[in-house]
């Protein structure tokens, strides 16, 4: 992202808590900033990025960006303001975006029905910093709905039938003929493919995504 859009992106943000504040209404007010994926230099914009980026690695240690089935991809920027509620720190809670309507339907009362966002899970103690872990796991879908399945510990990629790099962007998707598992404790970057070190893991992971993605088929 240039400088000159940090900066105006950072006074709207600032504009908008500034009269949170004039209004007296900061402390109750839960403000989320993020992202809807992760980064990208070359998206079509003609506006040089790649040629002023440098040395800057736009996803820090994480591998990919927009379009990518890697952690670069998938995981976002993800901030939650609430003064009155939040002390200031951070997380390792794994939560999906997808949780926002359950967690504010149970913040404001609402009683959802049977069918009512069934994918979403109840997070609101892990976005006020009560609960560490958040979520065990979740199914997420990278471009041309290809899934990833991620739980605390491992992200595991089944096999998929595409290029391995976004001719557009020139990211790495991250689709390969073979799985892909990766121990994102010890190995953050995703450098490290372990499927062939754990089949059983792999195979239980690939069980467990497929289950999570019958049930939908049902709901």
């Amino acid at each position: 992202m240039r400088g000159d859009v940090i900066v105006e992106m950072d006074w709207c943000i600032g504009q908008v808590l500034d009269k949170l504040e004039s209004l007296g209404i900061a402390d109750n007010t839960i403000v989320i900033f993020s992202s809807d994926n992760g980064p990208v230099l070359n998206d079509g914009y003609k506006d040089d990025a790649i040629e002023l980026n440098g040395t800057h690695k736009m996803a820090g240690p994480l591998r990919g960006g927009k379009y990518s089935l890697f952690e670069g991809g998938t995981r976002v920027p993800f901030i939650v303001r609430w003064p009155a509620q939040i002390q200031p720190g951070e997380s390792e809670a794994l939560v999906s975006q997808v949780d926002f309507y359950h967690t504010f339907a149970k913040l404001t009362g609402y009683q959802l029905s049977e069918e009512e966002a069934p994918d979403s899970q109840d997070m609101l103690d892990a976005l006020t910093g009560q609960d560490p872990l958040g979520r065990e796991s979740m199914v997420l879908e990278g471009m041309q709905y290809k899934k990833v399945f991620r739980n605390r510990d491992f992200a595991y990629i089944p096999p998929h039938d595409d290029d391995f790099i976004c001719q557009y962007t020139g990211n790495e998707k991250g689709c390969m003929s073979a799985p892909q598992l990766f121990d994102l404790h010890d190995d953050e970057g995703q450098l490290n493919n372990i499927a062939e070190d754990k089949p059983e893991l792999v195979r239980s992971l690939s069980a467990e995504m497929m289950n999570e993605i019958e049930k939908d088929k049902t709901r």
